[in-house]
């Protein structure tokens, strides 16, 4: 029997959200878990890169994040291929293993070389499982429901994301920003680990199972048979929507790279405290994160592409908004307005993914995509810092501005409309 809410075989397994809530519900708390790790750093790191080491110059303070986003992307390639070679619950579990170290060398670790490393292993650690939660909520829901589950999964990450930066800034405005603010970091990559190993299920059999039924839309590829490269030059290149998602994915990011690494430097250096920055800090992805539960469901609603664009010209608007305030109102405006742009275009290019990709090479083409979106991060550091250290914060921060405009015309002109009712 099938129903556009659950699809099922005689062997027992079941496609729709639904049918699936137990585990997809588990998968959301591991990507809480995911973004809480990311969270640790958003408030603390940037200080403590000026007040601790006594980086000077931007470019080198934000190597934390070019080391990190360049191995996030790399890592999400191979997460994807390696989900469909071992299956998803293995990748899973290796990505938390290799986090285990992540939260003591942060909060010990004697010299700037022990922080770089800490977030390669945390680029790996974020690259395996964000990758494989993203591919395994995909693989149980179905086509009917993507927008939102990814919304249900990024929400979970990028609120995470929020309260940890936030606890974070309380603790290190208290007790200072070592070590007591990575203990947090520590538990949950315990608790992840556990998780992971006892209760998640693997979920590659309901890919499989998608993909005997599968109809591709138009303008897709129709068939399973390709090779990892084809799929690589298909998603970056040659098809249209795949490949206007994969820019907009990595401009989002190197935002995202800006909001971490640029804006608590710019608030610290108009005089606000710790805690006040971790607020600040904490309120872009809380908006994001909460924001994408709706904006997950709205695109299955009314489509992809002109929620897509609407969120990068949002988040135009949004950094030209900081760059030019001065007051933590003016700023946390801007932060709400930017989380808001962003929730429009994190599930929908995931959504765009999962429509376009056949169910055979889906998780290669995800593992693709988020290549180019967290390579996102390296290209932010570089260029903010870079644009930082020659001619000041508000300039970089108007240039990223500018970059993120074309990017959503981009989309406008290049992407076709993916849902398969629109």
């Amino acid at each position: 029997m099938t129903t556009r809410a659950t699809m099922r075989t005689t062997d027992g397994i079941r496609l729709g959200l639904r049918a699936n809530l137990a585990q997809f519900s588990l998968l959301v708390a591991v990507n809480a878990l995911v973004g809480g790790m990311l969270g640790q750093e958003r408030t603390v790191l940037p200080l403590l890169a000026d007040d601790v080491f006594h980086l000077s110059a931007y470019t080198s303070a934000l190597t934390y994040i070019l080391a990190f986003g360049a191995t996030k992307a790399v890592t999400n390639f191979f997460a994807g291929t390696w989900s469909d070679r071992f299956g998803r619950k293995p990748v899973l579990i290796a990505g938390w293993l290799i986090a285990l170290p992540v939260p003591v060398m942060l909060a010990w670790g004697p010299s700037w070389g022990w922080i770089i490393a800490a977030n390669i292993l945390l680029g790996i650690n974020q690259g395996l499982t964000w990758s494989t939660t993203v591919i395994m909520k995909i693989d149980l829901v179905g086509p009917e429901r993507r927008g939102l589950a990814m919304g249900f999964n990024e929400a979970a990450g990028y609120g995470a994301v929020a309260v940890t930066a936030m606890a974070t800034g309380a603790i290190a405005e208290h007790v200072g920003l070592r070590p007591e603010p990575f203990l947090l970091g520590a538990a949950y990559v315990v608790l992840a680990l556990g998780l992971s190993t006892v209760a998640v299920r693997e979920t590659r059999d309901h890919a499989r199972f998608e993909a005997a039924r599968h109809g591709a839309p138009t303008g897709s590829e129709p068939h399973g048979e390709l090779t990892t490269g084809q799929i690589a030059r298909l998603t970056s290149f040659r098809d249209r929507a795949l490949s206007a998602a994969s820019q907009a994915g990595m401009v989002n990011n190197l935002n995202d790279a800006l909001a971490w690494g640029i804006f608590p430097l710019l608030f610290a250096e108009h005089g606000l405290p710790i805690a006040q920055i971790g607020v600040l800090a904490a309120l872009y992805p809380a908006v994001w994160g909460a924001g994408q539960m709706l904006t997950g469901w709205w695109s299955d609603r009314m489509g992809r592409k002109h929620l897509i664009t609407a969120g990068m010209l949002l988040q135009a608007a949004a950094i030209a908004l900081v760059a030019e305030g001065s007051a933590s109102a003016v700023w946390a405006t801007a932060q709400v307005l930017l989380g808001i742009g962003t929730a429009l275009v994190y599930p929908a290019l995931l959504a765009v993914i999962g429509d376009v990709a056949h169910p055979a090479w889906r998780a290669r083409a995800v593992g693709v995509y988020r290549l180019w979106r967290d390579g996102g991060f390296a290209v932010g550091a570089l260029l903010a810092g870079a644009l930082a250290d020659a001619y000041g914060l508000t300039t970089a921060i108007w240039a990223i501005a500018a970059l993120t405009a074309a990017s959503g015309l981009l989309v406008a002109v290049r992407m076709y409309e993916t849902h398969p009712r629109t």
